[in-house]
């Protein structure tokens, strides 16, 4: 018999900009436990993006969140010994956790020195519909368009 689904942990918003989504990002961020570390790094970075782009650094990280997560991906399904790639709708939550996941990847690929330069750089260029995250979603999705024959496998 299978256990209950696991309960969704709740997430205190950040102290800076009183946000869960902000927070969601700097545990996504950290490495080893070190939280103040990568509370640095992000706010270093939303620091340099209201620098550079005149704006406000919290709409510019929303709309590059926007622009990143996938509305569609494929999943794996085993039919009759043969395995297809279902195109199935991303839930808000995996949505979002995409999203992030795909923006610090991508940042960390970056050229800049800094990991707050770096990830100043992917939200910049993701608000913009531009970058390495965006095109990993745009290529998500392409392949999902790709496998819409085999859209009527879906559970």
């Amino acid at each position: 018999m299978r256990k209950k689904r696991a309960e969704k942990r709740w997430i205190s918003p950040d102290p800076r900009f009183n946000d869960v989504t902000i927070e969601r990002f700097i545990n996504n961020l950290l490495l080893d436990g070190k939280k103040s570390t990568a509370r640095d790094i992000l706010y270093g970075a939303l620091d340099l993006v209201a620098e550079r782009t005149q704006q406000d650094p919290l709409e510019v990280f929303r709309k590059a969140l926007a622009n990143v997560s996938p509305a569609v991906e494929v999943r794996s399904r085993r039919v009759g010994g043969s395995t297809y790639q279902v195109p199935m709708e991303v839930r808000p939550e995996r949505r979002v956790a995409l999203g992030i996941r795909w923006l610090i990847k991508y940042a960390d690929d970056r050229r800049e020195k800094t990991m707050r330069d770096k990830l100043a750089g992917e939200l910049i260029a993701a608000s913009n519909g531009e970058g390495s995250a965006v095109k990993k979603r745009e290529d998500v999705h392409r392949m999902a368009d790709a496998n819409r024959a085999f859209a009527h496998f879906r559970w």
